[in-house]
């Protein structure tokens, strides 16, 4: 076995669309939600995400859990156990236990599996930002670097990885106790949108506010024409199932001199939090 043979892996809230992963050779640990009133949870990637977000502009609410340690197990056991060391890129622990159940099971996995080895990164993102992160280690293992050196790479450059996302209503943060229920009434009648990043604990804060959708896609390719460090760098764009403003944004990254972004839906998991309309733009800048 050659010192660059070792398993990428990763968890469904990377956002990246399956038929990518089974192409980089990224096995996914899926997350699940539930909305009201249903009886079973459901795993990311098991509904169309069009109906995932018409069931939410219809009123549903959708609640999200965490993956389990047991489905960690299942999925890294035959890896090891077939002689293969692993590289975890987890969803944010500032969002999410999901990293910490990974670690707990691959703490237990590695110890009735001799020689094996298991490092895990808290990417302190989400969403396409995580799923960023994941297409840099799969790019720096293609280019032949060790499990090390490709896992000091994603360490090097998380807090370098800039997430810039905006909402289109905002029932969703107040829902989730980030803003009052005062300031999304008000907004909403004033067509105030938020500006908001992921700071280097990989929570969500909002750092700013326009008036009307054009000025929030804007102030999200300003943040990239501001602080981008390179241009010739990848750009993702993640959307809750609203094409025509990820395609807007495109538009203002590329005639920023940047290149032509790579956009993906924000799945469930991120979604039920955000809500339908959520835009969100990632690229490496000078910090978060």
């Amino acid at each position: 076995m050659t010192e660059n043979s070792y398993i990428i892996v990763t968890d469904s809230s990377c956002d990246m669309p399956a038929e990518v992963l089974r192409e980089w050779g990224v096995p996914s640990v899926r997350l699940t939600f539930r909305f009201d009133g249903d009886e079973a949870d459901v795993a990311d990637g098991d509904v169309p995400l069009t109906d995932f977000y018409a069931r939410m502009r219809a009123g549903g609410v959708a609640k999200t859990s965490a993956a389990s340690i047991d489905a960690y197990t299942e999925a890294f056991r035959p890896l090891l156990e077939g002689g293969q060391d692993l590289l975890y890129i987890a969803f944010s622990s500032g969002l999410s236990s999901t990293r910490r159940n990974g670690e707990i099971a691959s703490e237990d996995l590695v110890s009735v599996c001799p020689g094996r080895r298991v490092i895990v990164i808290d990417t302190l993102a989400a969403s396409a930002g995580m799923g960023m992160l994941l297409y840099l280690a799969v790019r720096k293992r293609a280019e032949g670097a060790s499990l090390d050196e490709t896992a000091a790479y994603i360490e090097d450059t998380k807090l370098h990885l800039c997430h810039w996302f905006t909402v289109d209503d905002l029932v969703y943060l107040k829902r989730g106790g980030r803003i009052s229920a005062a300031t999304a009434i008000v907004g909403g009648m004033l067509q105030i949108k938020p500006v908001m990043h992921m700071d280097n604990e990989g929570h969500l804060v909002s750092v700013g506010k326009v008036r009307g959708r054009k000025a929030s896609l804007q102030a999200l390719a300003d943040k990239y024409v501001q602080t981008c460090t390179d241009q010739s760098a990848p750009v993702f764009i993640s959307h809750a199932d609203c094409p025509a403003d990820a395609d807007y944004l495109s538009s203002l990254i590329v005639a920023a001199g940047g290149p032509a972004p790579t956009a993906v839906y924000v799945g469930p998991v991120i979604g039920a939090h955000c809500g339908p309309g959520t835009v969100a733009l990632f690229f490496i800048g000078t910090e978060r």
